[in-house]
């Protein structure tokens, strides 16, 4: 059950991809390459932890963090929009 959800959350991650370069390429909100680049990372980690890919804990970590500043800042330029 658990990996059929997880599954699940990376093709849902996948689709908040897209829909992040569509928002930048369509609607001209740049923020989007932001969102896009975070669920990007997301299933990235997501597929790593999965399939216990040899990719070392600090990569791991790291690449967390970039989807974390990247979000921070799309989230920050949404809250200016408003």
């Amino acid at each position: 059950m658990m990996n059929a959800l997880q599954t699940i959350s990376i093709l849902l991650e996948g689709l908040v991809a897209v829909l992040g370069v569509m928002l930048a390429v369509n609607k001209k909100k740049y923020y989007g390459w932001c969102i896009a680049l975070t669920f990007v990372l997301y299933v990235f980690y997501d597929l790593a932890n999965l399939l216990a890919l040899p990719i070392s804990l600090d990569w791991l970590h790291l690449v967390f963090f970039v989807a974390t500043v990247s979000i921070l800042w799309s989230v920050w330029k949404v809250f200016q929009e408003a």
